[in-house]
């Protein structure tokens, strides 16, 4: 039981707002040195996985051409493109995203959203400006609450989304965990049973962006 303590590290680490590198590197450390596995070999684990996912550090190869393109004028030419759109609302501009955004992560395609070269760059900017067209100048509140939605579309379109497609990690992950416990389950039927959790989904958030629209209008 001890080896779950791993889990306890994590949870302090993310509710002290540390360092999240480190607090999963502490939970790494921590689980593997109670569930016996030698200091040595687990540093040696570090290292190797390090080694073979150098991949992951092009990242930061992506964020300097967002970054140009923000100054280039990204941010103003998405405004301008829905300050046009006269039926553009806010919560139909997050909920055309929702669609597009769970369709793609259900074909497997989970890198074409996300917040830092989707979110902020692009789909806060639209549902901002569908705001302005709309309601006429924005507080600071409505366009820090605006944003937060957008965040929001993206990550519950993702995450429901996601597990329809057969060969994403999370399914595997389940079926792996099943599989030890005795119960046998194909990763298509993991997938088949996703596509209810992900239409629940759209229609609960898109009530919700549809809400935001009349709450908004109220604001003004």
């Amino acid at each position: 039981m001890l080896t779950l303590l791993g889990i306890f590290v994590v949870v302090l680490g993310f509710l002290l707002r540390q360092n999240p590198l480190l607090v999963i590197m502490a939970s790494a450390l921590v689980t593997g040195l109670f569930g016996g596995i030698d200091p040595i070999h687990l540093v040696s684990a570090f290292g190797h996985a390090f080694n073979e996912n150098r991949y992951v550090s092009i990242i930061w190869l992506i964020l300097p051409v967002i970054g140009l393109l923000e100054r280039s004028g990204l941010q103003e030419r998405a405004r301008m493109l829905i300050g046009r759109m006269r039926a553009a609302t806010t919560g139909r501009v997050l909920l055309a995203y929702f669609m597009l955004r769970q369709a793609t992560a259900a074909l497997g395609l989970t890198s074409l959203g996300g917040h830092p070269q989707m979110v902020r760059p692009l789909v806060a900017p639209m549902a901002e400006a569908a705001a302005e067209t709309n309601i006429g100048e924005l507080s600071e509140a409505t366009r820090q609450r605006i944003r937060a939605h957008s965040a929001a579309a993206d990550n519950v379109a993702l995450f429901f989304g996601e597990d329809i497609f057969i060969a994403i990690s999370s399914i595997l992950l389940i079926k792996g965990f099943l599989q030890t416990n005795g119960i046998v389950v194909e990763p298509f039927d993991l997938s088949v049973w996703a596509i209810p959790a992900a239409l629940l989904a759209l229609i609960i958030h898109g009530a919700r962006l549809l809400l935001l629209d009349r709450s908004l209008r109220k604001s003004k």
